[in-house]
């Protein structure tokens, strides 16, 4: 096998609260190939965002990463130094948050936010980074992009701030591009756009994308391969086909489950027992097991490794699943 694009193994992560270290990621393994769209699901809390943050080294001051490895392009990045890791953002690594408003400075106009990147990452002068910020809009479907440029993030709509975030990652041409839920505030016409957008974006260039989200629509749209996370913990992966058609896991199980089936006659939506457990809340063995139906005295001891399921790719954390 090729090597990957990114490859993430045995990562773990903490934050530190009153002094006392509780970790929000425990041994995450995945790997991302270039123009592959791996999409992580789960709860709010399952630790979907927080992997983002630890690939970017953008962990809040009371977060870390204390074990594993992170590969991009073949070098390790997990040892480098703050600076080092600094260096490797917007060029090699760029990132979408969730809400633009937040990401985009208010006091500065978008074209002077776009052409900052381009100047120090990809040593344009003025000229040149002003013409490839412009392009860069007409390439994320932005009309008039030369008066967008002049604007300030608030004179703008949800929608078009997120394509001048996905402009913004996509002027310096990283090799990874990761979306943290990019869609969750827009209306389903303007997510449509920018679902369309990434797909193309994925096509033309060589770069992995690494697309977060709890929305499993979208995902069904955008995926090659989907990870399930469970409080820190990797429960499934597979690709996209695999996961709708033959989870194992009982929490991807219940996240389908979850979601209405217009088709039904009655659209009974089943919701997942119980609720995410928090990171300070002990939980011996399998940490989904108080939520589980089909929870075993093994689960309540031990935690279920890794496995193979009969499809190529596809692999469960879970003592109850029928790997055949």
């Amino acid at each position: 096998m090729d090597e990957a694009l990114l490859s993430v193994k045995d990562l773990d992560a903490v934050f530190q609260i009153d002094k006392q270290n509780y970790p929000v990621l425990q041994k995450l393994n995945f790997r991302i190939n270039k123009k592959e769209t791996v999409c992580m699901v789960g709860e709010s809390g399952c630790g979907k965002s927080v992997t983002a943050l630890a690939l970017m080294d953008l962990l809040p001051n009371n977060g870390k990463v204390t074990g594993g490895s992170i590969r991009l392009a073949g070098q390790e990045i997990a040892g480098l130094s703050r600076r080092e890791r600094g260096s490797l953002r917007g060029k090699q690594m760029g990132m979408v948050f969730q809400e633009p408003m937040t990401a985009l400075n208010p006091i500065l106009t978008v074209g002077r936010q776009l052409t900052e990147g381009l100047r120090l990452h990809r040593g344009m002068d003025k000229k040149a980074a002003y013409e490839c910020a412009a392009k860069c809009l007409d390439t994320v479907g932005i009309a008039d992009p030369e008066e967008r440029m002049r604007q300030f993030p608030f004179q703008m709509s949800g929608g078009i701030r997120q394509r001048i975030m996905i402009a913004m990652v996509l002027a310096v041409e990283p090799q990874l591009f990761i979306a943290d839920e990019p869609t969750t505030a827009l209306d389903v016409t303007i997510q449509k756009q920018v679902l369309v957008l990434l797909n193309r974006l994925k096509k033309n260039m060589e770069a992995g994308i690494l697309f977060i989200t709890h929305n499993l629509g979208v995902v069904a749209e955008i995926a090659d391969r989907v990870v399930v996370l469970y409080s820190g913990y990797k429960v499934e992966e597979g690709s996209v086909n695999e996961i709708f058609m033959n989870p194992q896991h009982p929490y991807t199980r219940g996240l389908f489950s979850c979601v209405p089936n217009v088709e039904a006659k009655d659209m009974v939506i089943r919701p997942i027992p119980g609720s995410m457990p928090n990171i300070t809340e002990e939980i011996p063995g399998c940490r989904f097991h108080p939520r589980c139906t089909l929870a075993r005295e093994c689960c309540r001891n031990s935690i279920p490794p890794e496995r193979p399921c009969k499809a190529e790719g596809h692999t469960v954390s879970c003592f109850a699943a029928d790997c055949g």
